[in-house]
C-alpha cells in the first residue's frame, strides 16, 4: 500500500494546470546563469533557487527534485549554488525573479554540514566541487535569505530543505548552547515549507502565479508563517500546564504512553472521546454556555497553544513538553495546527503534509534530470555525487522512530514508494545515460534499506496512531512486515540487462529483518558486497530505551541468520555493527560494558560516532533539558542521563575503541576511578594491558642501553677511548702529566 487515505486528500501533483511558461519546454540544465537564460530565450526566471549545495540535477539533491517539478508545473526555475553571502551581488545574477525566491541550505543542516560532533571545523564538504570547505555560511538557510531580502526587498522568500525543517520552532541549538527562536523569526523570510515540500511548493507557486500573498496563504498543509491573533472560529488549546498532565492528555493527547499502547486502542478511544467532550476551565456562567463540541473539534480548525520561545528558554521542563506534544502531532491523518508565541506575533505551524501517493512518487522521480553535475564543475569531482550516482531512491519515510534521527521530523513515519516499474525505468535510465557505469548498481534504498511498501494493516488506525514508532518496544501487531514487494523488485533489478549486480547499501533495519527469514538469505546471497552495516547502536537497555532501538538480542537473531546464509552461499562476507558514545542515557558503565562485548566478540571498531544533538530531535531534548519526553513530562518527571563535558564524551569514544593504545591511558584511569581495577591486564577477560606501548618502549630502550654500557666496559677493561681524539683514558703526554680531555667519553 503506497500511503493511506486520509480525509483531506489534496489536489494531485500532475493535475494542476500547467504555468504559460511551459510553451519554454524543458531544459538540459536548469540555468545557473544569465547566458544559460539566453540561450533558452527567457527574459526571466519566475522561481529562484538558492542552495548550499552544488548543483547536481540527481533526484537524490533537493534543489533538482524541487526544481523539476516546477518547470514541469510550467514555470521557469534558475539556480543560484553556493553564492558568496558576503554581499548581495551573487544573489542578483540571474536578475529578480518574478514570483518567488525558494532558500534551501542543501541536503544537509548547513552546522552540522560544517562542524563535526565536537564542534571542530570540517576540512572538507562533500556537497561541493573539489570536496574542500567552506563554501557555505553558518545557518546558510538565514544567511541566503537575508541577502536575497537586501537584493529584492519586495519579493517573496521561501524557505524550505531539512535545515528550515529541524528549526521550524523554537530549537535548541547545540553549537551557541542555547534555545534560538524559529528560523523564520531570524531569516526575515515570508513562509517555511517544512518536510518533503512538493505538495507545497506547486501550491504556493500556483498561488503566487494567480496573484495571491503570503497572507492569503494560511490553509496550505507543510507551512509555517507568522500571524498576530488565532482566527476566528478556531479552538485554541493550552498545553502549557505540565503540573496538570492528566487533564492535558484528555484534552490533546501529549501524553499517551507509548511503551504500553497496543493496537492503538487507546488513541482511538482518545479521538472518540475528543469528538464527543470538550474539556474548559470552570466558570461562573459555566451553565450558560452554549456550544457544539464536535463543530468546535474539527482538526481543520483546532490549534494546540505550546509554550512560548520566551518561555521554553528559561524552563526546560516546558521546553520538553513542547517538543513532546510536537512530536505527537507528526501524523498526517490526526495532527492538528501548532502555535508558539515569539515576542509579540505567533509562529503558525499548519499540520504535516499529506504523503506523496505512489502515482505522485513516480511522477515527480520521472523528471528529465541529466543525473550528473552542471557543467559549469568542470572535470572537479563532487564527493556525495560520485557516492550516489548509481544509487536509486526507492521510498521515503521511516516509522523506526529513533530518537537521535531525523528523518521522522523531516519525512514523516509514514512510507511513501515507489512503484516497480518506476525503479526498473531508472535502473534503465543509469544503464544508458550515466558515464562510468559499470553494471553495479550502488543501492536500491531510502532512509531504511527494507521499510519498502510496510504500512499499517488498516488506514483507519494508521490515520488515528500517535506512536512514534512502530517497531518500539516492539513491532506493532498492526504493522505489515512483509518483504515480498520487496524481494520480488530485488529479483526482477538484477536480472535487467546491462546489470551485473545490485548493492544494498541504505541502513538495514534487521528488527524487521528477522521477521522475513528470506529476505535476509536474498540480502546476503545476492546483494552484500563483502561488507554489511547495521546499527544496534548499544548493548545496553538504558541508553537503548532512550534510542528507542531494540535490544542486542535482535541483533543477535540477526548475526546469526546472516553467518548461515552466507555459509550456504560459499562467500565470504562480514557484518559491521556501528555503535554511538555519548548518547543521552548513557553512564560510564554502559560504555564499559559496550567495550566488554565488543572485545569478547573480537570486534574493533575503525570508526566512532559521538552522539551529535541535531535540532529538534527527541533525544537533543533530552541533552538539553535531562527529561524524558517519551514520557510525560512533569517537574519531577524521569531525570535523563545526559553526557555534556568534552572529557566524558572523549572517554565514551575511547571505550568504542579499546583496542587504540592512544586511549589506553584514559581507560585505565577510568577504571580505577570506577573500581573496575581488574579489567587492567592482559588476560582474556581483562579490557587493556597493564601498560602504554610507549612506555614499554621506553623501559626497554633504557634497559637495553645500560647493558651496551656494562658490556663494552668489560670488552675495552677501562680503556674507553674518547669521541674525538682516538686516546686511551689514561694518557699521558711527554712530560708525563695526565692529558686533559675535553671531549666526553664515548660511552
Amino acid at each position: 500500500m503506497s500511503s493511506p487515505t486520509h480525509p483531506h486528500l489534496q489536489k494531485a501533483l500532475f493535475d494542476y494546470q500547467p504555468y504559460w511558461a511551459e510553451c519554454y519546454g524543458t531544459s538540459e540544465f536548469l540555468p545557473m546563469s544569465r547566458a544559460e537564460m539566453d540561450q533558452l530565450g527567457w527574459d526571466s526566471c519566475d522561481i529562484i533557487i538558492v542552495t548550499g549545495d552544488a548543483y547536481v540535477d540527481h533526484p537524490s539533491f533537493g534543489m533538482a527534485i524541487i526544481g523539476r517539478l516546477l518547470e514541469a508545473q510550467g514555470f521557469r526555475v534558475g539556480i543560484i549554488a553556493q553564492p558568496d553571502w558576503h554581499s548581495k551581488d551573487a544573489f542578483e545574477q540571474l536578475g529578480e525573479p518574478n514570483l518567488f525566491f525558494g532558500v534551501a541550505a542543501g541536503n544537509m543542516d548547513s552546522m552540522i554540514n560544517r562542524y563535526t560532533a565536537d564542534r571542530k571545523p570540517r576540512s572538507d564538504d562533500a556537497y561541493t566541487a573539489g570536496g574542500l570547505g567552506g563554501s557555505r555560511p553558518d545557518r546558510a538557510s538565514l544567511v541566503y535569505s537575508q541577502r536575497c531580502k537586501e537584493a529584492y526587498p519586495h519579493i517573496p522568500v521561501i524557505l524550505g530543505g531539512i535545515e528550515a525543517s529541524l528549526r521550524r520552532i523554537a530549537h535548541f541549538d547545540y553549537w551557541q548552547e542555547k534555545v534560538r527562536r524559529s528560523i523564520l523569526m531570524d531569516a526575515t523570510a515570508d513562509m517555511l515549507l517544512y518536510g518533503n515540500a512538493e505538495r507545497a511548493v506547486v501550491e504556493v507557486a500556483h498561488r503566487f502565479a494567480r496573484g495571491d500573498t503570503v497572507s492569503q496563504m494560511t490553509d496550505i498543509r507543510g507551512t509555517a508563517f507568522i500571524r498576530r491573533d488565532t482566527p476566528e472560529a478556531w479552538l485554541e488549546i493550552d498545553s502549557t500546564r505540565v503540573d496538570q498532565p492528566g487533564k492535558i492528555d484528555r484534552i490533546i493527547n501529549p501524553y499517551v504512553n507509548t511503551q504500553e499502547l497496543s493496537d492503538c486502542e487507546l488513541e482511538q478511544r482518545n479521538d472518540k472521546w475528543i469528538e464527543d467532550k470538550v474539556y474548559r476551565p470552570k466558570r461562573a456562567d459555566e451553565h450558560k454556555l452554549q456550544f457544539h463540541p464536535r463543530a468546535q473539534l474539527k482538526r481543520e480548525t483546532t490549534v494546540i497553544r505550546l509554550p512560548s520561545y520566551e518561555k521554553v528558554i528559561n524552563d526546560k521542563a516546558l521546553y520538553a513538553h513542547a517538543n513532546r506534544v510536537m512530536h505527537l502531532e507528526t501524523n498526517p491523518g490526526n495532527a492538528r495546527a501548532l502555535v508558539q508565541k515569539h515576542g509579540n506575533v505567533d509562529l503558525w505551524l499548519n499540520p504535516p503534509p499529506i504523503p506523496l501517493s505512489m502515482d505522485e512518487m513516480d511522477y515527480v522521480f520521472a523528471m528529465p534530470f541529466a543525473r550528473v553535475p552542471h557543467p559549469a564543475y568542470g572535470d572537479k569531482k563532487i564527493p556525495a555525487y560520485e557516492m550516489i550516482r548509481f544509487s536509486i531512491n526507492i521510498m521515503r519515510g521511516c516509522f523506526g522512530g529513533c530518537t537521535f534521527c531525523s528523518i521522522t521530523e523531516h519525512e514523516g513515519r509514514i512510507i511513501q514508494n515507489r512503484s516497480k516499474d518506476s525503479i526498473l525505468h531508472e535502473i534503465n535510465e543509469i544503464r544508458d545515460k550515466v558515464p562510468g557505469f559499470t553494471g553495479v548498481i550502488s543501492d536500491l534504498g531510502g532512509p531504511t534499506a527494507n521499510m519498502y511498501r510496510l504500512s499499517c494493516k488498516d488506514p483507519k488506525i494508521e490515520a488515528s496512531c500517535r506512536k512514534p514508532s512502530c517497531v518500539y518496544p516492539g513491532i506493532c501487531q498492526n504493522l505489515n512486515t512483509s518483504h515480498e514487494p520487496l524481494k520480488a523488485l530485488y529479483r526482477e533489478a538484477r536480472n535487467l540487462k546491462g546489470v551485473k549486480r545490485i548493492l544494498i547499501s541504505s541502513g538495514l533495519r534487521y528488527d524487521l529483518a528477522v521477521e522475513d527469514p528470506e529476505y535476509v538469505q536474498e540480502l546476503v546471497t545476492h546483494h552484500v558486497g563483502g561488507y554489511l552495516k547495521i546499527a544496534p547502536e548499544h548493548t545496553e537497555e538504558a541508553p537503548l530505551s532512550k534510542m528507542m532501538k531494540p535490544g542486542i538480542g535482535t541483533y543477535d537473531r540477526f548475526k546469526e541468520m546472516f553467518e548461515k546464509y552466507t555459509k550456504e552461499a560459499g562467500k565470504e562476507q562480514y557484518l559491521i555493527p556501528y555503535f554511538i558514545a555519548a548518547h543521552p542515557g548513557t553512564k560510564d558503565e554502559d560504555m564499559l560494558n559496550l567495550a566488554l562485548w565488543l572485545k569478547k566478540h573480537n570486534f574493533r571498531a575503525d570508526q566512532v560516532q559521538a552522539f551529535y544533538p541535531s535540532p529538534m530531535a527527541t533525544a537533543t531534548t533530552m541533552f538539553h533539558t535531562g527529561k524524558n519526553p517519551l514520557k510525560k513530562v512533569t517537574y519531577k518527571s524521569e531525570a535523563v542521563e545526559t553526557v555534556k563535558s568534552p572529557e566524558q564524551r572523549k572517554l565514551h569514544k575511547a571505550l568504542l575503541r579499546y583496542h587504540d593504545p592512544e586511549n589506553w591511558a584514559l581507560i585505565r584511569k577510568a577504571l580505577k576511578n570506577m573500581g573496575r581495577s581488574e579489567l587492567i591486564g592482559s588476560g582474556k577477560n581483562q579490557l587493556i594491558p597493564e601498560y602504554d606501548p610507549a612506555e614499554k618502549d621506553k623501559k626497554y630502550t633504557a634497559h637495553r642501553r645500560k647493558n651496551t654500557v656494562t658490556a663494552h666496559k668489560k670488552r675495552t677493561k677501562g680503556k674507553l677511548r674518547t669521541q674525538h681524539t682516538g686516546l686511551p683514558a689514561n694518557a699521558k703526554n711527554k712530560k708525563g702529566n695526565q692529558v686533559k680531555i675535553k671531549n666526553k667519553k664515548r660511552k
